[in-house]
């Protein structure tokens, strides 16, 4: 069952939205088989040994390197919320308990001792979730020795198959559920919940909470919950997922001798029957809820998209896609120029639970801007499905896009093996074929060959159709006039004609000289560490450890300056809010939009911020992009933009979080603990609305370039590197900087960290 399939085209998940091109050989598979791949032009990972067992239990074995030695285990249960009855709501994720609390031939303390002994912490290491359409067990593997995996597999079978949900231990646990129950029950999730209700009406989704109905967990007697089991936890819904540092041909059969032998008990539960998608008009929800953020969406709803996973299916997604991103990505510098509409907003379209497809545009913004939010992504969706998109759009997410699969291709070897575990969980959720980084490649490029703009339009338009328009605004506070007033808004904006976006100015990158490069000085070997020591004569320092862990992927960290201790610890000044503007804020010469445009197809990232004792510059990069990572943060260090906008947008949003903070314990002990450890010192307290409202850019920008301007500079550099070149990116940048100078000490009694006295 398909819980989401999400088409935002955010590069980190996008491989594992792709599959395969027509051009390969499709997969061999048997009639009977159940995986996607059956079913499908697209062929698996070949690396991955997917295998039924006679029962009808499936099962996907993976080796695995990344970390040695280790391996994760997955074992899911094709039921959730949706499959119980009237009667039976919350048992799912009841039962998930349940399976914890002691089976046929492990008593209820024994399983977590084994777990323990194995080297397995509870919560860590071993964990369970429960959804709409799935029930997940989980277990990550410290060792994969013959002991080790055997009680794993061991424990999970009985887990399955033989919990015996004892009357004591029901009742034992319905405390814990309804305490559980108490710390979800925030204002994020009541929104959650009235959205499921206001998209779902009459649909099984919207009547289906996870938690469940409290006299239900507070009454069911055991036999309901052995119904449910015997019905649900069954192998022919069952999948396991092994991945890790093992032989395949091995834990193949260790999990063949530990689930051949399940047999299903009692009557198979039925498929849940969803509801259909209601016709309906336009229609506005104002839901006012204390301690939310302030959203407004549109939603159009159709019936839930069924279509097998073929290349047919994952081409017109990735179009679809595409167009998406272009309006995300418009959106985005929206929210990110000065005075800008909205805190952020974005497009996507899903189909949640076999349930329902939805296409949304959504945008967060502070109490009393939600004309202006509203107003702006109608008229942004409108302005892409009329007159569509620019050539230069197109190719800038085609030349991303490419090049993070392209990365995938070459880090393929490195994975980790948790996220392989979870991706084929994903996979097998989503009724989705599995397939390799290679493959997501070739369909990426077949897709995208001679695609041009007006496909993509026509492609995005359908995400803007269906029932509804259903508008849905959460807010803290009452809007004026209600929802009559904000269908008003609406239906003018859409009075408001539209005119096509202009072109955008051709850029150039303009940090490329820093001064001559300099010659490396002293060098020294730390060997137990593995790391080179290489000292720079303007005082910049290079640690350097070249692994093997991940292929293709750098990691840089730079620190110089003394950070907060060079800042007062008995009142907040404007710098609590630099880790705001110090990234946001790009260079002086370009904008963080303008950066990603003019190294479009490029491999970079950058972090800045402002630490305890340090101010700090990280980033992600492959060797081929190492020079170009350094000239980034190089210019961030020395010709930071330091805008006001990202600072007003930080501004603006902390009185609404301040108010949010105090909905929920959490948000109380996250907002206070940090002052109170530190017996009051203000560099660690979260600054007071009236605290903020004094605060200036000016201040930020003037501690900012007196913090960095001196002192030794410490760069790290670990990953696929090696000496030699790490040596020659950081001479013609950091190490081609003016002589840094000596440190600057801290004030008297600046380095001081006290707890609080006893109480």
């Amino acid at each position: 069952m398909r819980s989401a399939r999400l088409f935002l085209l955010a590069a980190t998940y996008f491989a594992l939205l792709m599959t395969a091109s027509p051009a390969l050989a499709q997969a061999q598979v048997q009639p009977s088989d159940p995986w996607a791949q059956a079913a499908s032009d697209i062929p698996a990972d070949s690396n991955v040994r997917f295998g039924l067992l006679p029962n009808g239990m499936q099962y996907a074995v993976l080796r695995n390197a990344t970390p040695a030695g280790q391996a994760s285990l997955r074992l899911r249960i094709d039921a959730g919320a949706l499959m119980e009855n009237e009667d039976q709501k919350g048992l799912a994720h009841f039962m998930e308990h349940m399976a914890f609390n002691g089976t046929t031939n492990i008593p209820e303390n024994d399983l977590l001792r084994i777990l323990e002994r194995l080297g397995l912490a509870f919560g860590a290491d071993t964990n369970a979730s429960t959804g709409f359409d799935q029930t997940l067990y989980m277990l990550e593997l410290p060792r994969t020795n013959d002991e080790t995996v055997d009680a794993s597999l061991r424990i999970m079978r009985e887990q399955v198959s033989e919990a015996l949900m004892a009357p004591d231990a029901i009742d034992a646990e319905r405390g814990v559920i309804e305490g559980e129950e108490r710390t979800r029950n925030t204002p994020q999730q009541r929104v959650q919940n009235a959205q499921l209700a206001l998209i779902a009406p009459g649909q099984r989704l919207a009547h289906r909470p996870l938690i469940g109905d409290m006299d239900i967990i507070r009454t069911a007697p055991r036999e309901r919950f052995v119904e449910f089991y015997q019905a649900y936890y069954r192998p022919s819904r069952a999948t396991l997922v092994a991945v890790g540092d093992f032989d395949v041909d091995a834990m193949e059969a260790k999990i063949r001798g530990a689930f051949e032998s399940w047999r299903p008990e009692g009557a198979e539960g039925p498929e849940p029957d969803l509801g259909v998608v209601a016709r309906r008009g336009p229609e506005t929800r104002v839901l006012v809820e204390p301690g939310t953020q302030s959203l407004v969406q549109i939603n159009w709803v159709r019936a839930p998209d069924m279509d097998p996973d073929t290349v047919a299916e994952r081409r017109e997604n990735l179009i679809r896609g595409l167009g998406l991103a272009v309006l995300n990505r418009r959106m985005g510098e929206l929210a990110r120029g000065d005075n800008p509409p909205f805190l952020g907003a974005g497009a996507s379209t899903s189909t949640i639970a076999d349930s329902l497809s939805l296409g949304t545009l959504a945008a967060a913004f502070n109490p009393g801007g939600l004309n202006r939010a509203l107003e702006t992504i109608e008229q942004e969706q409108r302005r892409l499905v009329e007159f569509g998109i620019t050539e230069a759009e197109l190719q800038r997410e085609i030349t991303d896009n490419r090049t993070a699969l392209q990365n995938a291709v070459t880090a393929a070897a490195t994975r980790s093996t948790p996220a392989l575990a979870d991706g084929l969980v994903r996979a097998v959720n989503d009724d989705r074929v599995f397939s390799s980084p290679t493959t997501n490649l070739e369909l990426f490029n077949a897709t995208v060959e001679g695609l041009t703009p007006d496909q993509v339009q026509a492609a995005v338009h359908p995400v803007f159709e269906g029932q509804g328009p259903v508008v849905l605004v959460t807010t803290p506070v009452e809007i004026p006039g209600g929802e009559a007033a904000v269908t008003a808004v609406l239906e003018a904006s859409r009075q408001t004609a539209v005119s096509a976006r202009a072109d955008e100015a051709a850029l150039e990158w303009p940090y490329t000289d820093f001064g001559p490069p300099a010659p490396p000085g002293a060098r020294a070997e730390i060997a137990d560490l593995g790391v080179t020591r290489i000292d720079f004569p303007n005082g910049v320092r290079l640690f350097v450890k070249p692994t093997n862990f991940r292929d293709n992927q750098i990691l840089v960290n730079v620190r110089t300056g003394i950070g907060e201790l060079a800042l007062p610890n008995d009142h907040v000044t404007s710098m609590a809010l630099a880790n705001s503007v110090l990234g946001p804020g790009g260079t002086s010469r370009l904008t963080v939009d303008q950066l990603t445009r003019v190294l479009s197809g490029r491999t970079y990232s950058v972090s800045a911020g402002l630490a305890t004792d340090a101010f700090t510059l990280g980033g992600a990069t492959r060797p081929e992009d190492l020079q170009l990572e350094m000239q980034v943060l190089t210019a961030y260090l020395v010709d930071p933009g330091l805008r006001a906008a990202p600072f007003e947008l930080a501004r603006s949003q902390i009185p609404q979080q301040l108010v949010q903070a105090r909905a929920t314990p959490g948000g109380v002990l996250g907002r206070d603990l940090g002052e109170l450890l530190a017996s009051g010192d203000k560099r660690n307290a979260t600054p007071t609305a009236e605290e903020v409202a004094a605060m200036s850019i000016e201040e930020v920008r003037a501690g900012v370039i007196e913090g960095r301007a001196r002192g030794p500079i410490d760069i790290v550099m670990v990953g696929d590197v090696t000496v030699d070149a790490a040596i020659a990116a950081v001479a013609n940048t950091f190490g081609a900087l003016p002589d840094r100078g000596p440190q600057t000490e801290p004030p008297p009694g600046s380095v001081v960290r006290r707890f609080p006295a006893p109480g």
